[in-house]
């Protein structure tokens, strides 16, 4: 797969997601979208991190803005933590990794001393056009979501 690139189209995926829904990317034109990856559902920083993402919801609505969470955990566990933590935004399942690699989240990470394989928290915004405006970054939030709240601010006015 190719390098995404600040400036550039992000090329279409398709992935499935909460709510029995398919998400595609090329769906989604003429809309900002915020794509977050996190590496597990209902963990303490990932459930902090979607709960700023919620708490922010009608922020990002306002500025036109979709927010899609992504980890590599089944769609029964996102349905569970979506529906527990009152997420209203879907959240994508990515089990076989193909978005993971897309955006290039999977980094070698070590936990209790042990290297393995696994999801760096990221966030990412596309532009209404589907070209990546704010490349992903190691989230910290929740100074992040506001930092991504922002930049989908500047999207409004480029567009």
């Amino acid at each position: 797969m190719s390098e995404l690139i600040t400036g550039h189209p992000v090329p279409d995926f398709s992935a499935p997601a909460t709510r029995e829904t398919t998400f595609t990317l090329s769906e989604f034109k003429g809309r900002n979208l915020i794509i977050y990856f996190y590496p597990k559902d209902s963990t303490p920083g990932c459930t902090t991190e979607g709960q700023n993402f919620r708490d922010l919801y009608d922020q990002f609505q306002a500025l036109d803005t979709e927010i899609f969470g992504v980890s590599r955990d089944g769609l029964k566990s996102h349905e569970n933590f979506r529906t527990k933590q009152a997420f209203p935004f879907d959240l994508i399942s990515d089990k076989d990794e193909v978005v993971c690699k897309l955006f290039d989240v999977i980094k070698l990470k070590k936990l209790y001393g042990k290297e393995h394989l696994g999801i760096e928290r990221s966030t990412f915004l596309i532009d209404k056009a589907g070209v990546l405006r704010q490349p992903g970054v190691k989230s910290k939030y929740p100074v992040m979501q506001r930092k991504y709240l922002k930049a989908s601010k500047r999207c409004e006015r480029v567009i």
